[in-house]
C-alpha cells in the first residue's frame, strides 16, 4: 500500500513539473511575440557584432526597472565594459508592490562581468534611454557601449557601469505606456582579438 502511494505521488510530481516547463515555454513564446507600438533607437550605438532575438515583457507588464552585466576595468588587458541589459517588468497595478512580483527579460548577453543590483523607477515605467559609447580606438582597446541611462515616467535612472566614451542623445519617448522589450547587438568573443561585447540596443514600447 505504501509503495502504491509513493508511486502515485511520484507521478503527480512529474506531471506537475512537466506542466510547469510547458507553462514557461508558452509564456516565453507569448512574450517574444507580443505586439509593440514603437521602437526606440539611438544614433551612437557601436557597429560590431550581430543582433539577438527580440525579447518582450509578459503581456500586461512593462519595464519599471533594469540591471546591467558589467565587466569592471581590467587594466592593461582587454576591457569589454557593458555586457548585458535586463529589464524587470511589472503590472500597472503592482507599482506599490514592485519588489515582490516581477518578471525579467533579456536579449543576447556578453560573456564577462557581474550583474548589478536592480534600479527601479520611483513611479511609472521606463520610457526612453540614452547610451554612453566609446568610439573606435583604432589599434587601441575598444569597449563600445559603456553605460545606459533611462528616463522614467518621473525622473531618470543611470546604470552603474564604466566611464569610457560619451553620452549620446536621448531616444524618442515611448508612444504608449512604457518600454516592454529589448533587442541587443553583441559581438561574440574574438579569441585573441579585441572584444567589445554589447554594442547597441533597441527598446520596444507597448500600449
Amino acid at each position: 500500500m505504501h509503495h502504491f502511494i509513493s508511486v502515485m505521488i511520484s507521478l503527480l510530481v512529474i506531471t506537475g513539473l512537466q506542466g510547469s516547463v510547458e507553462s514557461v515555454r508558452r509564456r516565453m513564446k507569448r512574450s517574444s511575440d507580443r505586439y509593440y507600438r514603437s521602437e526606440l533607437t539611438v544614433p551612437n550605438g557601436g557597429g560590431w557584432g550581430s543582433w539577438g532575438q527580440r525579447e518582450m515583457c509578459p503581456a500586461g507588464t512593462y519595464a519599471a526597472g533594469f540591471s546591467l552585466r558589467v565587466e569592471d576595468p581590467v587594466g592593461r588587458e582587454d576591457d569589454t565594459a557593458l555586457n548585458g541589459i535586463r529589464l524587470h517588468c511589472i503590472e500597472s497595478k503592482a507599482l506599490s508592490d514592485l519588489y515582490r512580483s516581477y518578471s525579467t527579460v533579456q536579449s543576447d548577453v556578453g560573456s564577462w562581468g557581474r550583474w548589478t543590483e536592480i534600479k527601479w523607477c520611483p513611479s511609472g515605467f521606463l520610457t526612453a534611454f540614452q547610451l554612453r559609447v566609446e568610439r573606435s580606438q583604432g589599434d587601441g582597446d575598444d569597449t563600445a557601449a559603456n553605460n545606459i541611462m533611462f528616463r522614467c515616467s518621473q525622473g531618470t535612472l543611470q546604470g552603474d557601469c564604466t566611464n569610457w566614451g560619451d553620452w549620446g542623445t536621448w531616444s524618442l519617448t515611448c508612444e504608449g505606456k512604457g518600454i516592454c522589450g529589448l533587442k541587443t547587438r553583441i559581438e561574440v568573443p574574438q579569441g585573441r582579438g579585441d572584444d567589445t561585447s554589447l554594442n547597441d540596443v533597441i527598446m520596444y514600447c507597448c500600449d
